[in-house]
């Protein structure tokens, strides 16, 4: 099959294709044509045009399109190039090129569809709770300017899950211009479609599979963009007000003095919080951290994860991803390995090696770290499959050492370390109680705010004559 370049909505056949292959057999699935830079250049000169497209339309309507996209994107059968692409085939070849289970795929379909559902909240969330007419009314003393005429985005291949980051552009009337990773063209196409059919503009859709130099054109083009990857590929736009870098998480589970003796009551929120989606997302837990009980902690939950083992791709009860490169596993685990020692122990190795083969694929199994000393190079790092340590800290040290932090989990009452949490600007979202750290609350930003990203308040002052 073929999936093409998507210009303004318009199906586009490029003459340089590439070839995305299933992980397990190495036979080609799909030939993706590819946008040069020339061409995303070209096209990205007329971002005004697409712009008015959406504004044609009120946010009421959008978020209407929004929804009946999130159920076409579930249930129907939506254009593929020239072919048709069901949820099971989506599923199927999501999981394929990936390495997600087709369990963890289809879960991450009902997240996408969620999303679309709920976009009243999750709006209302960004906004903090904004009348979004007016958007709709022109001048009025509440003035909103965009900072884009599009929003740029260069996506990842590890979970499909993180595309529900950039669906709120469509009813904030900001088209796209989506970048898919190499592993995974499927989910940013079949949204595009599912909201084609949906009744949204087909200018607001843009979809350029491209290579670095592409990439760069979109990021550069485009006045505000997202852009997923790890820390080598973020590093250059870090200070890039345009773009907002979603890199890795690092988030965190925190045990305050006053609870760290009941630890035990929160190994099964522990657990969740590391090993859920595969250990593939920035939500995930990659470290616990606590001021006494590390050892006993970190035993405990080497032993929980111990239990998780890579199954074949299409069991129910698979849950964690092959790598669509099995180099790059081995590369991982020697890695690790080789920072392992008296300071540092893998704890969920009791039942196996890491590294494992089943079903034609190569996995990671679960590793647990005790870490002795916060500044070793595994006590704050993470992987994308489920990884993590437990490092021991005194409380009163804990807020300063913990690093930039996505999500951090604290499980305290202490109200002195609670105001230490909220006043720490590296910490982005915080949990206070046993939340696990990959749940989301639709009336929350998840990563960074969407609408301050994109718009701008601006003083307005009206006089007549």
């Amino acid at each position: 099959m073929h999936l093409p370049i998507l210009r303004a909505g318009q199906p586009y056949t490029s003459l340089d294709r590439l070839a995305v292959a299933h992980i397990a057999t190495g036979q080609p699935l799909a030939q993706v044509s590819q946008a040069n830079r020339g061409l995303i250049a070209r096209d990205l000169a007329a971002q005004e045009r697409n712009h008015q497209a959406l504004q044609a339309l009120s946010v009421a309507e959008l978020v209407a399109i929004c929804q009946r996209a999130a159920d076409l994107f579930l249930h129907a059968e939506l254009p593929l190039g020239d072919d048709s692409q069901t949820p099971d085939d989506y599923v199927a070849q999501v999981s394929a090129t990936t390495g997600l289970p087709q369990s963890l795929a289809r879960a991450n379909m009902d997240k996408i569809h969620r999303v679309g559902v709920e976009m009243p909240a999750v709006l209302s969330g960004l906004t903090r709770g904004l009348d979004l007419t007016v958007l709709d009314d022109g001048p009025s003393p509440l003035h909103f300017s965009s900072h884009a005429q599009a929003l740029g985005c260069i996506l990842p291949s590890n979970s499909p899950g993180v595309h529900a980051l950039w669906l709120p552009a469509i009813p904030l009337k900001i088209p796209l211009v989506l970048k898919p990773g190499r592993e995974e063209p499927w989910t940013p196409y079949r949204i595009a479609q599912s909201l084609i059919a949906a009744g949204c503009p087909p200018q607001a859709l843009n979809y350029y599979p491209t290579d670095h130099g592409g990439s760069t054109e979109i990021l550069l083009r485009c006045n505000r963009s997202l852009l997923f990857g790890g820390g080598p590929t973020v590093a250059p736009w870090r200070d890039d007000p345009r773009v907002q870098l979603h890199g890795p998480g690092r988030s965190k589970i925190i045990i305050g003095a006053d609870k760290i003796d009941q630890w035990e009551h929160y190994l099964d929120l522990m657990v969740a919080s590391i090993a859920s989606n595969g250990g593939r997302s920035c939500l995930n837990a990659s470290g616990v951290w606590v001021p006494a009980h590390g050892r006993a902690i970190a035993t405990a939950l080497g032993e929980r994860l111990s239990q998780i083992q890579a199954r074949p791709l299409d069991d129910p009860q698979a849950q964690i991803a092959a790598f669509s490169n099995p180099a790059v596993a081995h590369q991982i685990s020697a890695l690790i390995d080789g920072q392992l020692g008296d300071d540092a122990q893998d704890t969920a190795r009791g039942q196996g090696e890491r590294v494992a083969e089943t079903g034609g694929c190569t996995f990671l199994n679960p590793t647990l770290i005790h870490a002795s000393d916060w500044q070793h190079p595994l006590a704050n790092t993470e992987y994308l499959f489920p990884f993590a340590s437990v490092v021991e800290v005194p409380q009163e040290e804990m807020v300063t050492r913990i690093g930039p932090t996505l999500v951090a989990t604290a499980l305290t009452e202490d109200e002195d370390l609670t105001r230490q949490l909220l006043a720490a600007p590296h910490i982005e979202r915080l949990n206070l109680g046993p939340i696990p750290t990959h749940e989301i609350a639709w009336d929350q930003p998840h990563e960074g705010n969407l609408f301050d990203f994109l718009y701008q308040q601006r003083a307005l002052q009206r006089r007549a004559g």
